[in-house]
């Protein structure tokens, strides 16, 4: 079973969403150091996805210093350390690139954006 949920959604690589599905777990505690991790052939069977993209996730979710692997137990979630913010912007790209693909059919200019993205970013009263 996957120790996070989220939905697969068309228009973005699968091994993409999982990796930032995962990435939220750790944020927002659904997912915790220590935590077992499924295997690539498990993954695959859960999701209904090709264990070639499986492996592309544990990769590069190991890549990212999110997983580590121990002998004998198998992959395991590890609170990595800050990826660098080329990587961070990476993992928001295709999703910003949606944004502003509808921004722009809805003629929103640069700075109607900024402040529409520094009103989200205040705290809620």
């Amino acid at each position: 079973m996957l120790p996070f949920s989220f939905q697969l959604r068309d228009g973005e690589p699968v091994s993409d969403q999982i990796v930032k599905a995962a990435h939220r777990a750790l944020a927002n505690g659904e997912l915790r150091e220590g935590d077992l991790f499924p295997s690539v052939r498990a993954l695959a069977q859960e999701l209904k996805i090709s264990p070639t993209t499986g492996f592309k996730v544990i990769q590069q979710l190991k890549d990212l210093g999110f997983l580590i692997s121990r002998p004998g137990i198998g992959m395991v979630v590890q609170a990595p350390r800050l990826p660098s913010l080329e990587q961070r912007l990476g993992l928001l790209e295709p999703s910003a690139r949606r944004f502003l693909e509808e921004a722009r059919g809805l003629h929103l200019t640069a700075a109607e954006l900024q402040e529409f993205l520094r009103r989200l970013q205040e705290p809620e009263r």
